[in-house]
């Protein structure tokens, strides 16, 4: 018999079945229903639950109720994804904290992975932690705390990081990273290594999109070629094309380069320098100077312009040259040449070849056009144009070339001045040949003719043998006491003359002389110069200064 308390317990029973269903039923909606149940009016400032294997409300207190997602959890906020193992959402605060295999996705076009996520949605940051990676589907950004602002796009890390782009590695303490521009700053310990290159530096900027790297401080690279110390420029990894300023240095094994702008292309294999620039072979003992130097590696040539100067440079005795347009390259068929040379043994009137030659496989030569000055310790020259090779050392002198050693002037239409170890050993004068000796003020020792063929002992001239149809002298001989005798001036087929400590001492006339001597106090007016005399000093460069004016 059912009695009255069990016909009412068992309707009170009914209805706590139905209440514990209906409470069931409201956490156990699919996907979708929940989805739609709390869809916000503003998608993009408001957390949205997209999904979750299962849902909880907890009440903290009557302020704080928190929403947790478990299994396959995701949210949205936006264009913005992040998914999780689990989730906890404040709703008043705007935040989720995300907890295993974080992964946001930004508009499909960055995505961050990492094993803790904190997400304030009103300002749409998030701080990530342990085994960050943040990608745009080329480059890697690997840290261990990262903070992301979704918003503008920008990644900032402060305690070490990677990123990956292709086969360039590059880690710094602190990094700033812009997806939208692909731009990352990086700070303090920065170290990129490329296949090619190993930089290191305090602060540097890289785009992972052009492979551009900028270079804002202090930039040490290193590579199989050589090194490079930079503060200021760029360098795009893919094309080779880099720009460098702040007197930027390049070292390698025999080459120095520096200018306060430094521009390369790897393609081409070459060097542009402006500005106070600086080209050293060491292998060759050369150094130009210039506001511009052109260098083609391949092809191992340089061009330098605006007001440029070469140093052909010994121990003791450099040579300076200067000229409107200084150009150098290498003869590559000079090997092939150089395997067999003719030598001519003038005694026994025979001629032989040396197949045995030691001359250099890389004979290089070198050309000034316009206004070439030369400024030797022992000698100067000037004239419009110069041919220097390495093969003789010979300096081939073209247009008004004017040559000085201590006070006696050489010029001609073309000298050709043969040097050793930077000193004149002897001189030859084609055509109009004149030498001019100052012998005391006002006046001047003077030989002319066709041709010159010039001697030097120490640095200095020796003995001169000058030919012509006829050659002609004014001298001034001296006696025992340096006192001068008169003016002699003759004529003949050939001049020799000899000089004694830096002067004319004797001159000696060979076939059809003819000669007068006058008397100091009777030399006819008009008679004291030849016809061509002509005293260039004001063309003489005194310093090797002056070069560089």
């Amino acid at each position: 018999m059912i009695t009255h308390n069990s016909k009412k317990l068992s309707r009170l029973y009914k209805i706590f079945l139905s209440l514990f269903f209906c409470v069931n039923s409201l956490y156990s909606f699919s996907q979708a229903e929940i989805s739609k149940a709390l869809q916000p009016s503003d998608t993009t400032r408001v957390i949205q639950i997209v999904s979750a294997n299962n849902l909880r409300q907890i009440t903290i207190n009557d302020s704080t109720v928190l929403e947790t997602l478990a299994g396959n959890a995701m949210i949205k906020q936006g264009q913005t994804t992040l998914q999780g193992d689990s989730i906890v959402i404040d709703k008043r605060l705007g935040t989720a904290e995300v907890f295993g295999n974080v992964h946001i996705n930004d508009a499909d076009t960055v995505n961050t992975y990492s094993q803790y996520l904190k997400y304030i949605g009103n300002t749409q940051i998030a701080y990530l932690k342990n085994n960050v990676k943040l990608t745009d589907g080329k480059a890697q950004l690997l840290t261990n705390d990262l903070e992301y602002n979704l918003k503008t796009g920008v990644a900032t890390y402060k305690n070490g990081g990677k990123v990956i782009n292709e086969n360039t590695i590059l880690t710094s303490k602190e990094g700033i990273y812009y997806s939208d521009t692909k731009d990352a700053f990086f700070k303090q310990n920065v170290h990129l290594i490329d296949p090619k290159y190993d930089m290191v530096s305090d602060s540097l900027r890289y785009n992972t999109a052009f492979k551009n790297v900028y270079f804002i401080s202090t930039t040490h690279i290193k590579s199989q070629n050589g090194t490079i110390d930079t503060k200021s420029g760029t360098y795009n990894l893919g094309t080779g094309e880099a720009v460098f300023f702040d007197k930027t240095i390049i070292r390698d094994s025999s080459r120095y380069i520096s200018g306060n702008k430094v521009a390369f292309d790897e393609k081409t294999n070459t060097i542009q320098i402006e500005d106070n620039g600086k080209f050293v072979d060491s292998a060759n003992k050369v150094i130009v100077l210039g506001n511009q130097i052109l260098i083609d590696k391949k092809n191992s040539t340089f061009l330098a312009t605006r007001k440029p100067v070469m140093i052909l440079y010994q121990k003791n005795d450099s040579t300076y040259i200067s000229a409107d347009t200084l150009f150098s390259g290498k003869r590559a068929n000079e090997k092939q040449q150089s395997d067999s040379t003719t030598i001519n043994d003038t005694l026994n009137q025979t001629t032989f070849i040396n197949t045995s030659s030691n001359i250099k496989d890389s004979i290089r030569f070198f050309i000034g056009f316009h206004h070439v000055r030369i400024f030797n310790d022992s000698l100067q020259a000037v004239s419009d144009s110069l041919h220097y090779s390495t093969i003789d050392s010979t300096f081939k002198l073209f247009g008004n070339p004017v040559c000085w050693n201590n006070n006696t002037q050489l010029s001609g239409d073309t000298i050709y001045l043969f040097t050793e170890k930077q000193q004149a050993k002897r001189l030859n004068v084609y055509d109009n040949a004149l030498v001019i000796n100052k012998t005391a003020p006002n006046l001047f020792n003077q030989i002319s003719g066709r041709t010159l063929n010039g001697y030097f002992k120490d640095g200095n001239i020796d003995y001169i043998r000058i030919k012509g149809a006829p050659a002609e002298s004014i001298f001034y001989p001296q006696d025992e006491d340096s006192a001068y005798i008169g003016m002699n001036k003759s004529k003949g087929d050939v001049i020799d003359i000899l000089f004694v400590q830096k002067a004319m001492n004797k001159i000696k006339f060979i076939n059809d002389v003819e000669g007068t001597l006058y008397p100091m106090n009777q030399i006819p007016e008009g008679m004291k110069f030849l016809d061509n005399f002509k005293w260039q000093e004001d063309r003489r460069p005194k310093t090797k200064l002056e070069l560089f004016e």
